[in-house]
């Protein structure tokens, strides 16, 4: 897929762990684990908008297209 999640870099920056950013969202670690590691098929608006929320960043600082060509 040419998409890719980049919110473990995201998280980095802010300094958040996984446990805390999942209870802020309202997601279970075990799922934004999944996000952060590039091994989700899709993802909800609802928790892309409420992950940007949390992290104060825009849906591009963590979702990127590369060109897989």
């Amino acid at each position: 897929m040419s998409i890719k999640i980049n919110l473990d870099v995201v998280m980095a920056q802010r300094k958040i762990g996984v446990n805390e950013l999942a209870q802020k969202v309202g997601i279970t670690p075990a799922n934004l684990s999944i996000l952060k590691n590039n091994r989700a098929k899709a993802i909800r608006l609802s928790t892309l908008d409420e992950i940007c929320c949390v992290l104060n960043c825009q849906p591009g600082d963590i979702l990127i297209y590369e060109d897989e060509s």
